[in-house]
C-alpha cells in the first residue's frame, strides 16, 4: 500500500508547470495520493480543477488560512459554500481547512494592529467551523502559537472533534494529551525529523501509530535528509522511513496503518 501525502500546497508545482514531474517523483517514492490544502480563494479553483485532471490521485482541500485573513474574510468566505454544490460541477472538497489562527506572523511592531487581525482570524475560524459542522465535513486546522484558543474555539463550535486534525502539530506531548481525549488527530510532517523536535517526536508517541499521519506541508518544512532544500511530496517518504523506525516497525506497516488513518479521516474511496 502506497503512502498518502496527507498535507501539501501544488499550487506553486502547477503555477511553475512541475506537477508532472512531481507526481512521477512521489510515484517512484511510493506516494500515490496526495491531499492539496487550500489556504485562499487564489488556489481553490487550482486545486478542484488539479482533482478533477487526476482522479483518486489528488484530492483536495478549500478553506482560508489564517495568515491569508484580512478585512475582506467575509467576502472571501462567501465564496467557500460553492465549492460544496454539487451543482457547480467537479470534484467536492475533502475537508475544510486549512483554517485556525497564527499569532506568530502578527505584525510585530503594532500591538492594536496585531489585535484587529487575531480578532478577524478568531472570526473566520469561527465561521468555518460553524461551515463544518453544517455540512459535516473534517476540518484542517492550522495553529502556531495559539493551540489552546483553537481549542477553545472547536469546543465553543459543537464540531465533532474526530472530524479535526491539528496539521503539521509542532506541539508537545501536554497538548496532544488534550487532542487525544477529544477524539482529535494530528499529523506529522518533516520537522519530526529533525534534531532538536523530541517534544514533537513524543507527542507522536502520545498520539500512537493507531491514529497517526503524516504529510509534507510541501513546499514547507523539508525533512531529514533534504533540510533546506524545497520541499516535495515525494519526501514524505523520508519521514515515513524515519517514524517507522521511531516506532519500531517496518516501513510496510506504516505505510499501511497511516495511509489507512489518512482515507478514514478524509473519507477517501479504499
Amino acid at each position: 500500500m502506497g503512502l498518502i501525502d496527507s498535507h501539501t500546497h501544488l499550487d506553486s508545482f502547477a503555477r511553475r508547470g512541475e506537477l508532472a514531474a512531481t507526481l512521477t517523483e512521489a510515484r517512484a517514492a511510493d506516494v500515490d495520493t496526495l491531499i492539496t490544502v487550500g489556504t485562499g480563494t487564489d488556489d481553490w479553483t487550482i486545486y478542484r480543477d488539479l482533482a478533477r485532471e487526476h482522479p483518486g490521485t489528488i484530492y483536495y482541500t478549500a478553506g482560508l488560512h489564517p495568515c491569508a485573513v484580512d478585512e475582506t474574510w467575509e467576502a472571501e468566505l462567501a465564496a467557500l459554500p460553492a465549492f460544496w454544490a454539487p451543482a457547480a460541477g467537479g470534484p467536492l472538497p475533502v475537508a475544510l481547512g486549512e483554517c485556525g489562527l497564527d499569532r506568530f506572523h502578527l505584525p510585530k511592531n503594532d500591538a492594536t494592529r496585531a489585535e484587529t487581525v487575531m480578532a478577524w482570524q478568531k472570526a473566520a475560524f469561527a465561521e468555518q467551523l460553524a461551515l463544518a459542522k453544517r455540512w459535516d465535513c473534517p476540518v484542517v486546522v492550522h495553529s502556531r502559537g495559539a493551540f489552546d484558543e483553537c481549542v477553545e474555539l472547536i469546543d465553543a463550535s459543537g464540531v465533532n472533534w474526530a472530524h479535526i486534525v491539528f496539521h503539521c502539530f509542532a506541539e508537545g506531548p501536554a497538548e496532544m494529551t488534550v487532542l487525544r481525549e477529544r477524539g482529535g488527530y494530528a499529523s506529522f510532517t518533516g520537522i519530526i525529523t529533525y534534531k532538536n523536535a523530541e517534544s514533537v517526536r513524543e507527542a507522536a508517541r502520545v498520539q500512537g501509530l493507531e491514529r497517526l499521519m503524516i504529510e509534507t506541508d510541501a513546499p514547507y518544512l523539508t525533512p531529514v535528509p533534504h533540510r533546506g532544500k524545497p520541499n516535495v511530496p515525494a519526501y514524505v517518504r523520508h519521514t515515513a522511513d524515519y517514524v517507522a523506525d521511531m516506532f519500531a516497525v517496518d516501513y510496510a506497516t506504516l505505510a499501511q496503518v497511516t495511509t489507512a488513518n489518512a482515507r478514514r479521516f478524509y473519507r477517501l474511496p479504499a
